[in-house]
């Protein structure tokens, strides 16, 4: 009897860390999303989740179920052993774990119509999808002069662009590269009719006349040369450019395109001012369009007090709270068994929900306080004034796990009095300065170099060695190589791509 019941004993506890996992898991996923997916979350479960309503009130309000710890808005995962064990099985549990709750069971037959008429709702508020790069060349062929077999031909061609708008294939054998494709493979992969190659390059070339100029070509130069027509200003010396001296003009080696194309500094610097307008991209327009414009989680706000005041910006989701009366009916003995305990699994999601938003207030206001603390002289003097930080020290002063920590910073925004910031911008490390020992961080690095290079002169840019006095000068002590590293992660050219020539 005693192995039985310690059997029926081990059960229970490895079920009982099971729910505690997967609630963990849940609380870990609500705490990554930033304001608009974990707005998207909430209209997804008030949608699917019958437990859920919307709190008409605005009051927030979490209300324990029997049989669930009550909940402590103001708890936050603590950073003790048992914590520590838990965070550090996350990342193995989230794999297992990971479907759960993207495959929870349907919700009973009689909340269907109320549920039908929230997605209704939701659906009217859905902003309608933007073109493809496919969709838009595919709409235009409709305004062309083709017969059925060369419009099908030239859909084929369009199914074969990136999303940049170029005619490339994977490399089996370096994934990494990409290869242009080419007519012989087009013609040999064309399934509806036997083709020829020269049919295949005229269906290419009609993509190419569509819009955005530029796509369908098969490499950079192509792709530059299909945007330059005749009314172009400086069309000839543009396309000599494209064809013969990208590279050139990469390097800035205007003199030695002077010497080759006959042309005068003055032309050719206009012409490289054309040049800039071309894009070579011209599908990624599309791929812009779908891009989400950044909304801050939190706001940072000074008081009368030259204090900071700190506020989540989720007034405007939906407050929601659990249906009292849908709670009535997982007590309801004449359901079967079965529906009871679906619908206790949808009620104890629910409450996770609510409990798991709570929790991200929470961690998202603690964590950003003890940022901002820390980081006080970055909002009071600019961001060349930010220290260096560690995840590790905000975890520690908060007193959670450092992973809670990176799951808070990810993908959210802060808005303060010095701009709109990724909350990751104020962790960073930094360097020795090489004469006070004082760490320096990349931040007050990259102001510094970033405000040496916009005070040189341009027609004899400073070499790297220069700048490097110029740190010392202004009492950062650092190495050459800190530099170019700093100048190069920066993505600004040498001092021999920066010069400006002159035309005289």
């Amino acid at each position: 009897m005693s192995g039985l019941g310690l059997g029926m004993g081990q059960r229970m506890d490895y079920r009982q860390e099971q729910k505690l996992s997967r609630r963990m898991i849940l609380s870990m996923k609500v705490l990554l999303l930033p304001i608009t997916d974990l707005l998207d979350r909430v209209q997804e479960e008030l949608q699917e989740n019958p437990f859920l309503e919307q709190n008409d009130t605005k009051k927030k309000e979490v209300e324990p179920v029997e049989g669930e710890p009550e909940f402590n808005p103001d708890g936050i995962l603590k950073h003790d052993e048992s914590g520590d064990a838990e965070f550090a099985r996350l990342d193995e549990l989230n794999s297992d774990w990971s479907d759960h709750f993207d495959s929870e069971s349907r919700p009973s037959r009689g909340a269907i119509d109320e549920l039908g008429e929230r997605k209704l709702d939701v659906m009217q508020n859905i902003e309608e999808q933007p073109l493809t790069l496919h969709e838009h060349l595919a709409e235009q062929l409709g305004f062309l002069e083709l017969s059925r077999d060369e419009s099908d031909l030239v859909r084929f061609v369009i199914s074969h662009l990136d999303d940049n708008g170029y005619l490339l294939r994977h490399d089996p054998d370096s994934p990494k590269s990409l290869q242009p494709i080419t007519v012989d493979e087009l013609t040999m992969s064309y399934e509806k009719r036997r083709v020829e190659p020269d049919e295949v390059e005229s269906a290419i070339r009609v993509v190419q006349t569509l819009d955005p100029a530029g796509v369908g070509a098969r490499d950079v130069k192509e792709c530059l040369i299909l945007q330059v027509t005749d009314a172009t200003p400086h069309a000839e010396l543009l396309r000599a450019l494209i064809a013969h001296h990208l590279e050139d003009v990469a390097y800035n080696r205007l003199p030695l395109v002077q010497k080759r194309t006959g042309f005068s500094l003055d032309a050719i610097q206009d012409a490289i001012e054309e040049l800039r307008k071309l894009d070579p991209k011209p599908g990624g327009v599309f791929a812009a369009e779908n891009t989400r414009y950044v909304v801050p989680d939190i706001i940072v706000e000074r008081t009368d007090t030259d204090d900071f005041e700190i506020r989540l910006t989720d007034d405007w989701l939906p407050s929601i709270r659990l249906s009292k009366r849908y709670i009535g009916v997982t007590k309801d003995r004449s359901q079967p068994k079965a529906a009871r305990d679906q619908l206790k699994e949808k009620l104890q999601s629910a409450n996770w929900l609510l409990s798991a938003i709570e929790q991200r207030r929470a961690t998202l206001i603690k964590v950003t306080k003890a940022i901002i603390t820390h980081q006080r002289e970055f909002l009071d003097k600019g961001p060349e004034f930010i220290h260096p930080l560690k995840m590790e020290q905000i975890a520690e002063i908060v007193g959670v796990h450092v992973t809670t920590v990176s799951r808070a910073v990810d993908d959210k925004w802060v808005q303060t009095p010095r701009g709109l910031f990724p909350l990751r911008r104020f962790f960073g490390g930094g360097t020795k300065n090489q004469e006070t020992g004082e760490d320096v961080a990349w931040e007050t690095i990259r102001q510094k170099l970033l405000e040496i290079i916009a005070g040189e002169d341009k027609k004899a840019p400073l070499s790297d060695e220069d700048i490097m006095g110029k740190f010392t000068d202004a009492g950062l002590k650092i190495a050459r190589r800190t530099v170019t590293k700093y100048r190069e992660a920066l993505k600004i050219p040498s001092s021999r791509q920066r010069r400006e020539w002159s035309g005289e």
